[in-house]
């Protein structure tokens, strides 16, 4: 069972055969270059079902694979870099030639693969212009949270059982600084998405793009720094796990880089504050 709100989500969009699975996809239309969102871990693309219609332009939202309404394989690897295939084929099925990218989360480095691709040029797209919202782009400098940690143990296995639904309250809520605002419906949302078909099962394997991170943050780092169009990070402050000095050390590495700080705001910007996302990307896309 789902809220109202989530049906009413589903309802909004289609399911695509892409690379033999079903994924979710939310499109709104509109005149200019496209806005495609990559969303994060654990959450899906409902985490912007407040923003997509404060955009007056063209958007694609969607379901990684293992998230939402996509299909949730068991035997899936949950990589990074085929999560980036995924986006790869997604947009190549709906004709979408260039687009801006709006990262979050683990969709942050998604996009910064696709940015790794782009720089060498075996992108199948162009990439006008990218969005970061709270992601471990540094992941040396992430605060992880106590459920973070925990499944990371299990070492990409897939769990015989279900997460208890406190447990998994109780994580999304270490990720949730004091005073911001995510309030019991958006909560519920959230655990109900990650539960679907049995999405919490996955988590432990999923969890296992924190490892990528560390092995790959040189390669993901220069894709960041060497990306010639527009760069925006558009950060929470109060973000317990992907902290400030994440964006920070972004504008440092790279100058030039814009870097919005949002007061009162913690990990889940387009969840918290959907009214001064959707004006960030709308000015930086």
């Amino acid at each position: 069972m789902v809220s109202a709100r989530v049906e009413a989500w589903r309802d909004r969009g289609r399911y695509v055969e892409v690379e033999g699975h079903s994924i979710f996809v939310v499109e709104r239309d509109g005149a200019g270059t496209p806005v495609v969102v990559v969303h994060g871990y654990p959450g899906s693309s409902h985490d912007f079902a407040q923003v997509v219609d404060r955009l007056d332009r063209p958007v694609v939202v969607f379901d990684l694979l293992g998230y939402g309404f996509s299909a949730k394989p068991a035997d899936a690897s949950y990589s990074l870099f085929e999560q980036a295939d995924l986006v790869e084929a997604l947009l190549r099925h709906l004709g979408i030639g260039a687009c801006a990218l709006v990262g979050h989360d683990m969709g942050t480095t998604v996009v910064a693969e696709l940015l790794s691709r782009a720089n060498r040029g075996a992108l199948g797209f162009a990439v006008t212009s990218v969005v970061l919202l709270n992601g471990s782009i540094f992941i040396d400098l992430a605060q992880l949270t106590r459920g973070q940690r925990l499944g990371l143990l299990a070492h990409g296995r897939r769990l015989p059982f279900a997460f208890p639904v406190s447990f998994l309250r109780r994580n999304i809520r270490e990720s949730v600084a004091p005073g911001t605002n995510l309030g019991d419906e958006q909560l519920e949302d959230l655990v109900d998405l990650i539960r679907l078909d049995g999405g919490d099962r996955l988590l432990t394997r999923q969890i296992n793009y924190v490892r990528e991170r560390r092995a790959h943050q040189a390669t993901w780092t220069a894709a960041l720094v060497e990306f010639p169009g527009r760069l925006s990070a558009v950060w929470g402050v109060l973000d317990p796990i992907a902290v400030t000095a994440m964006p920070q050390r972004l504008a440092a590495l790279r100058p030039g880089t814009d870097v919005v700080l949002l007061a009162g705001v913690g990990h889940w910007p387009s969840i918290e504050a959907p009214e001064r996302v959707a004006a960030e990307i709308a000015a930086r896309t």
